[in-house]
């Protein structure tokens, strides 16, 4: 996981309530044919979204992962795929048809791969596969991204960051992501008193978009390390400055987080001069 360097992108970091144990030695380990089933019978509805690039070789696998477990835990996953993005666009000439979203919002659960590609780049927005990103966020309410950042022990000197500093590091970064400046409004292009091009967006959050993102964080901080950084600009952008005092109010619903605030310039600098302080 990754926090975009964007004053513009609100993001809540949270720590790890604990380390996870190693895992147990080989020998150790219940063979598969052992594993027995204690679930009742249950089935899901699950909508695939290859996507562009790699997304179909990802969905596909995680489809596969996704049959065995439930076949292990007695829960039936009845799946079907849909067009969306690029492929989309290729298909019906939008990045997101109508029977797409419908489908996503016919299920219990979406599985998407990846958007976008070389091949779209030149597309007008309302043709880029992006635009179906942000339709599909805003067709099917999810306002909260979690984006873990967990080095593991064994790819920890694959890191750019020197050993010492990348080693443990394990945050969750909570994303909001269907307000502020990706769906403001007024946006678009237009010409200044000079005659000139311009391209312009909002960015504008309510108290309530920004109360359940919020909540969302706080209660991920509650089950790791118990402490919550905000990420904002509030220093210069109005939208941030509502941010950070609906942040700060609702830690009285939680005396149990530790919260701090932090710029988002500054942020930047800090994950990768001492990810582990958050």
């Amino acid at each position: 996981m990754s926090i975009q360097a964007n004053p513009l992108i609100k993001t809540l970091a949270l720590s790890p309530r604990r380390r996870m144990a190693p895992p147990a030695p080989a020998t150790a380990r219940r063979p598969m044919a052992a594993v027995r089933c204690s679930a009742a019978k249950r089935s899901y509805n699950v909508t695939l979204l290859p996507g562009d690039g790699i997304g179909p070789e990802v969905v596909a696998v995680a489809k596969d992962v996704l049959s065995l477990a439930g076949a292990l835990e007695g829960v039936e996953f009845r799946f079907q795929e849909k067009l969306m993005g690029g492929a989309a666009v290729d298909a019906y000439g939008v990045p997101l048809p109508e029977e797409t979203l419908a489908a996503a919002q016919a299920s219990d659960a979406v599985l998407l791969g990846a958007i976008g590609g070389y091949k779209w780049d030149n597309n007008e927005k309302h043709l880029k596969p992006e635009t179906g990103l942000l339709q599909i966020r805003a067709g099917l309410g999810v306002f909260a991204n979690l984006r873990p950042a967990a080095v593991l022990p064994q790819l920890v000197d694959a890191s750019t960051l020197k050993k010492e500093v990348a080693e443990g590091v394990d945050i969750m970064v909570v994303r909001e992501l269907t307000g502020g400046i990706y769906f403001g409004q007024p946006r678009g292009f237009g010409k200044n008193d000079k005659g000139e091009d311009t391209g312009f967006n909002t960015e504008v959050y309510s108290a309530s978009e920004i109360d359940r993102i919020t909540r969302v964080a706080f209660e991920v901080a509650r089950k790791r390390r118990g402490k919550l950084c905000s990420v904002d600009k509030a220093n210069v952008l109005e939208a941030s400055m509502l941010w950070r005092k609906r942040v700060t109010s609702l830690a009285s619903e939680f005396p149990d987080i530790e919260l701090s605030h932090m710029y988002v310039d500054n942020a930047a600098m800090q994950l990768i001069r001492n990810p582990k302080q958050v």
